[in-house]
């Protein structure tokens, strides 16, 4: 009765999202609450604050997260760096794909797709229209880059894994890094590749200094330079790679590192009170949104849990599965991670498939911390999907076609996932 419950709630709740009858936030709260009641359970109050309480954490960490990179980027921290790299690129086809891979990988540390592609693009479209470069490498570089660093700590599909599986986001994500560095790489030699195929398609063209000023004056177009602090750049950059070390050295708890930074970044940069209120209300929209569906999947995962319904989906899958791909399991869940991630939003994945492939792994003596890890791997894939909202802005600013886009990247961005199995793999993350 229970497995046949769990299956038709994890039915229900992708359909209801992949159709769009519910939000991300609506699903993940009614739908568990629903069937657990059908299910004959009425005591669902202390099940939802258990879960409740195991994600409170994360979503503490997301939110001074978001403030922390949100504030950065009011202050400009990003546009020495582009001006730079704008310079030095010149009227190279290959100096620009390889600039245009080298600023969406460190904007991209932010974990907002959005916000990178804005970056981005203003940055580089002018350069590319101007030597008539192929428009679709500058959408799939950023994209391939958002694949490898939406896997940041603060990133939506690292929380989600670390919700799914009941994890310390930081032991999930460091043993990554190895992949991570992989996938880098990755993305810079797709860069250089294509990048030399634009160079022979069209040879380098010289661009005056004067053009180049006006592609570095585009990107304060429509920004308050009021809110800028030019002067606190080495401030607020030496203050960054403190963080981002302390976190990597698991100084303080994630929280703690991002309430502090951000509190320290406030003062610094906008000590008028009414500066800071007003930072904090132009980012209240995203915070709201993430935060939201974590504690929405609080409740859910909080549910299915308390009722058995995740254990008695898993015993079923035990007992279909061969023991000797059992072992191996690890393994297919990065596989199936990316066409699952790229059909499917990532919340229906994390939270509908993930805790059932977590449980089903513990019968082999697999943690849940290397299934949360597997799930990962796919995200590459899960960038260039329909159903994530930051690819329409990308194609938006472009004005390219999203199949076109799609069609140019997909194989890109499927090596990136296969280059990061695999080298998780050697390194021993994940069981073959």
């Amino acid at each position: 009765m229970l497995t046949f419950l769990g299956f038709s709630m994890i039915v229900v709740f992708m359909y209801l999202i992949m159709s769009k009858r519910l939000s991300a936030f609506s699903a993940l709260t009614v739908v568990p609450i629903v069937f657990a009641l059908l299910g004959g359970f009425t005591d669902l109050g202390p099940m939802m604050m258990k879960g409740l309480e195991t994600i409170a954490p994360t979503a503490i960490m997301i939110i001074f997260a978001i403030l922390y990179f949100g504030v950065l980027i009011d202050t400009g921290l990003f546009d020495p760096l582009v001006a730079k790299i704008i310079k030095m690129v010149g009227g190279d086809p290959l100096k620009i794909v390889m600039g245009t891979a080298v600023l969406s990988l460190i904007v991209a540390l932010d974990g907002d797709g959005t916000i990178t592609y804005l970056i981005v693009v203003t940055a580089f479209l002018p350069l590319y229209n101007r030597l008539g470069m192929n428009k679709l490498i500058l959408a799939c570089i950023p994209a391939l880059a958002m694949g490898i660093m939406n896997l940041t700590p603060w990133g939506g599909p690292a929380v989600q894994a670390t919700a799914a599986v009941k994890a310390d986001v930081t032991d999930l994500l460091l043993p990554l890094i190895p992949s991570m560095i992989a996938g880098t790489i990755w993305v810079l030699g797709v860069s250089y590749f294509l990048g030399r195929r634009e160079r022979k398609r069209l040879g380098v063209i010289n661009i005056d200094t004067e053009f180049n000023d006006e592609i570095a004056a585009a990107l304060d177009v429509g920004m308050d330079a009021s809110i800028k602090r030019p002067k606190l750049f080495w401030f607020n950059l030496i203050l960054t790679l403190l963080l981002l070390t302390a976190l990597v050295l698991g100084f303080l708890p994630l929280p703690a590192l991002f309430m502090i930074g951000f509190a320290i970044v406030m003062i610094v940069n906008y000590p008028n009170l009414q500066d800071q209120k007003e930072r904090l209300h132009a980012h209240a929209g995203n915070i709201l949104t993430v935060v939201s569906m974590i504690f929405a999947a609080g409740i859910f995962t909080g549910i299915i849990d308390g009722t058995g319904i995740v254990k008695a989906m898993a015993d079923t899958l035990i007992a279909v599965i061969p023991d000797a791909l059992g072992p191996k399991l690890t393994v297919i869940v990065a596989l199936i991670s990316m066409p699952f991630t790229f059909f499917m939003a990532n919340a229906p994945f994390y939270f509908g498939i993930i805790p059932i492939m977590s449980e089903t792994a513990a019968h082999f003596g697999i943690p849940p911390l290397e299934i949360g890890q597997a799930s990962l791997l796919g995200q590459p894939l899960h960038l260039l999907s329909p159903l994530q909202g930051s690819i329409y802005v990308l194609v938006g600013l472009l004005g390219i076609d999203i199949g076109d886009h799609i069609r140019f990247a997909a194989k890109y961005a499927i090596g990136t996932a296969l280059v990061m199995t695999i080298v998780a793999v050697l390194f021993g993350i994940l069981s073959i």
